[in-house]
């Protein structure tokens, strides 16, 4: 059996913690995105996270496709969720802090 990358989460509940690590990602990028638990569901049945980026982009964000490679988007989107990831885990060690990100957006002017 193959664990997904959802399932490796050594804090619970996985999901959650890899939602929160995508919306930091967006956030620290500087893109207007917020994934909630229903978006993230949706995106969830696509076959890998690539994927998942790609169709919310085509999607929500299609102005972003004529101004960017989207590989190279996938990929800074990929490796910040990641970064954010591993220091919201600690390595497991600890649980991360609940933030609301799109409080964040709500509260930047002009958004």
């Amino acid at each position: 059996m193959t664990t997904t990358v959802l399932e490796q989460c050594p804090i619970g509940p996985a999901v959650t913690c890899h939602l929160a690590a995508y919306n930091a990602a967006f956030y620290e990028l500087g893109l207007s995105w917020h994934w909630d638990d229903e978006t993230f569901h949706n995106l969830q049945s696509l076959p890998c996270e690539r994927e998942w980026i790609k169709a919310y982009m085509k999607t929500h964000q299609s102005h972003l496709l004529s101004a960017y490679d989207p590989d190279f988007l996938i990929d800074a989107i990929q490796t910040t969720k990641a970064r954010c990831f591993e220091t919201m885990t600690d390595g497991g060690v600890r649980k991360a802090a609940q933030v609301n990100w799109a409080a964040f957006r709500e509260a930047e002017v002009g958004v």
